[in-house]
């Protein structure tokens, strides 16, 4: 497959697992939602318009956002994920999306040694992770995959 196809089926997956969230899953009632990866706002902009009565909350090593897709200061933090992040475990989210992957098994294998139990700590009990990587978590459960949605290319828990 190229890689042009392999992100317009990534982008399509997690657009699809986003809106059946939104459409399909009932959140807990309070809680922010936390986009674990800014880059250049595309799914920043999806949650904001998607979870309109939510604060997002967005992490990324650098404010790199087109100007249509920014947080405000206050809803940005900047600096390595994997160190900032632990900030916010405990704080009770109601979804967290995590597109941190990179395509390289080596890296994603780093990633995920603390991914997981980041995301598992960010989230109230019933919240959600959409996730590019599998989290591998006691707390978190697997849900089933959407039928669009071809098997490892993008992934959704509950937590318990």
């Amino acid at each position: 497959m190229s890689r042009l196809d392999s992100f317009i089926n990534r982008m399509s997956a997690q657009r699809d697992l986003l809106n059946h969230v939104r459409d399909n899953l009932v959140l807990p009632e309070a809680g922010e939602v936390f986009e674990i990866g800014l880059g250049n706002g595309r799914t920043y902009s999806h949650l904001r318009e998607n979870f309109p009565g939510r604060r997002v909350i967005a992490f990324d090593r650098k404010l790199a956002s087109h100007a249509s897709a920014t947080p405000a200061a206050d809803d940005f933090v900047e600096g390595e994920i994997r160190e900032t992040g632990q900030a916010f475990i405990g704080r009770q989210a109601a979804l967290v999306h995590a597109d941190i992957g990179t395509g390289y098994d080596d890296k994603d294998a780093i990633t995920l040694i603390w991914l997981p139990q980041m995301v598992s700590g960010m989230l109230a009990s019933g919240g959600v992770a959409v996730s590019g990587l599998p989290l591998d978590h006691t707390d978190l459960e697997l849900l089933p995959r959407l039928p669009s949605i071809a098997e490892g290319r993008y992934f959704h828990y509950r937590r318990r």
